[in-house]
C-alpha cells in the first residue's frame, strides 16, 4: 500500500507562468526473514538464519502532451557492501500511442532477460558458489544459466498495443567504445485464456569477440482450473563452442486454495564443456499466503553442479521464510 503520498502544486511563475505540476510519490516495501540448510555426501553446512529487506520509491507525472513519466529506485539492506543500499534504478516514459521506454541505469533486463527465467524458476541461482566458482559470465564453475547482455544503463522499449493479448519489446544494451553493443527483442501472447507464450532472441557481445553469443528463450505456460503447467528453453550459442549451454525447464503447480499452492520443477542443463555429465535441479515448494504475510519452504537437489561426477557436485537444499509486503 502506499506509505506516503506527496501532492506537488506550484505556480511555476520563475519557470513556466501558466503551468501547473502535479505528481505523486509512492513507497512499497518488503522484508523476510529465512533458516536454510545445504548438504549432501561429506558436505553439511549446519542451519543458517538471514534477512532480506527492500524499499522501492516509485515516483510519477502526467505531461500536458499526455505522455507519462516515472522514476523508481530501491533502497536494498543486501547491497550495502556493493553500493550504499541504493540498488535498481530507472526512469520511464510511457503514452498509449507510443508505447514505453525504460531507461535502467542499474539493475535493467533486456527484452530476452525480461522473460528467460525458468519454467521452475531458476532453480540453478540458489546453488551459486556451492563448487567451484560462483556464477560468471563463461560456463566455468557452477552451471549458471548464461543470457543477453544485462546490468547498467539498458534501454528497453515495449511498443504500443498493437493486438490484444499481444506484447512486443526490443532493447539496446551499449558498451564502451572498444566493445560490441548488445541488442534483444521479444514477444508474449496472452490472448488465449490460460495460455501464455514467449519468445525472445539476442546478443550478448559484452568482453572479447570469442566471448559472443546469440542468445534464444522460448516457454509457455497453460492453466486449466488449479492446475498450471510450464515448459523452457533457453539456448546460448557462443563463437567459442565450449561456452555453448542449453537449459530445459518443466513444471506443474496446483492451488490448492485461494492461500496454498503447490509446485514442482525440473532443470536440465547441457554444456559444450568437455563435462562428464549435465547439471540438474530439482525443486519441490510450498506456500501459504494471507494479506502481506507469506509462509514459503522448498526442498531442492542438484546433481552434477559443475558438470561432473565428483562426491561434491551433489547437494541437498531445504528452506523455510516467512515474508512480509507493504
Amino acid at each position: 500500500m502506499n506509505i506516503k503520498k506527496i501532492g506537488m502544486t506550484a505556480l511555476a511563475a520563475s519557470l513556466v507562468s501558466t503551468s501547473v505540476f502535479a505528481g505523486e510519490l509512492t513507497a512499497t516495501g518488503a522484508a523476510s526473514i529465512t533458516v536454510e540448510n545445504y548438504s549432501g555426501l561429506n558436505i553439511d553446512a549446519g542451519k543458517a538464519f538471514s534477512m532480506a529487506d527492500s524499499v522501492t520509491l516509485n515516483g510519477s507525472t502526467e505531461l500536458d502532451n499526455g505522455m507519462t513519466v516515472s522514476m523508481s529506485f530501491e533502497l536494498d539492506g543486501g547491497d550495502v557492501a556493493a553500493a550504499g543500499s541504493y540498488d535498481n534504478h530507472s526512469m520511464t516514459v510511457s503514452s498509449d500511442a507510443l508505447g514505453t521506454l525504460v531507461f535502467a541505469g542499474h539493475g535493467g533486463s533486456t527484452a530476452v532477460s525480461a522473460i528467460d527465467a525458468t519454467a521452475a524458476g531458476d532453480v540453478f541461482d540458489n546453488f551459486d558458489g556451492q563448487v567451484g566458482t560462483a556464477e560468471s559470465s563463461s560456463a566455468a564453475g557452477d552451471a549458471a544459466m548464461l543470457s543477453t547482455a544485462g546490468g547498467n544503463n539498458i534501454m528497453l522499449y515495449t511498443l504500443p498495443s498493437l493486438v490484444d493479448g499481444l506484447s512486443v519489446s526490443a532493447s539496446y544494451t551499449p558498451q564502451g567504445a572498444t566493445l560490441e553493443s548488445s541488442t534483444a527483442y521479444a514477444a508474449t501472447y496472452t490472448g488465449v485464456e490460460g495460455l501464455s507464450v514467449s519468445y525472445g532472441q539476442g546478443t550478448n557481445n559484452a568482453g572479447a569477440v570469442a566471448f559472443h553469443a546469440d542468445v534464444m528463450t522460448m516457454k509457455a505456460s497453460y492453466a486449466y482450473g488449479p492446475i498450471t503447467i510450464g515448459y523452457s528453453d533457453h539456448d546460448f550459442d557462443s563463437s567459442t563452442n565450449t561456452r555453448d549451454q542449453d537449459t530445459k525447464s518443466y513444471s506443474v503447480a496446483y492451488t490448492v486454495t485461494d492461500s496454498i499452492s503447490v509446485a514442482y520443477g525440473t532443470e536440465d542443463m547441457t554444456t559444450g564443456e568437455d563435462s562428464t555429465s549435465d547439471a540438474t535441479y530439482t525443486k519441490l515448494s510450498a506456500s501459504y499466503t494471507t494479506g502481506g504475510l507469506t509462509l514459503s519452504g522448498s526442498r531442492q537437489t542438484a546433481d552434477n553442479i559443475s558438470y561432473g561426477t565428483a562426491a561434491t557436485e551433489d547437494q541437498d537444499y531445504w528452506g523455510l521464510t516467512l515474508g512480509f509486503a507493504f
